[in-house]
């Protein structure tokens, strides 16, 4: 059997989820694909809800992580601004400092599991 840890932060904003590992995903597939559609795909869900995890999360920012432009003759396109550059780069910092401060815990509980 293979062990695995894996750390779940989540930001919340009121009730909602304003920053989480979902909208971290997607948002690397969009700077990757350039497309919504294409990094739902990607990522195995909806185009609606990539959409709406994209929605959310700009509703909560005081500025938009994601910026569309609509389909047409050229096509449309779907990128990251330089806060949902932030976003990512300082989320997946957390969760490196958090694997880094954890390890030596993590490698005792994990030495307590049936082989």
């Amino acid at each position: 059997m293979k062990t695995r840890v894996q750390f779940r932060l989540r930001i919340y904003r009121d009730e909602s989820i304003a920053i989480g590992p979902g909208k971290i995903a997607v948002l690397e597939a969009v700077a990757e694909t350039g497309s919504i559609s294409a990094a739902a795909r990607q990522l195995g869900m909806s185009y609606r809800r990539a959409w709406m995890l994209i929605d959310e999360m700009n509703k909560a920012l005081a500025s938009p992580a994601v910026n569309t432009a609509a389909g047409g003759s050229r096509g449309g396109g779907t990128a990251l601004t330089p806060i949902g550059e932030e976003i990512v780069k300082h989320y997946r910092a957390i969760e490196n400092a958090a694997r880094l401060a954890t390890a030596a815990d993590v490698r005792a509980l994990t030495r307590l599991l049936a082989p």
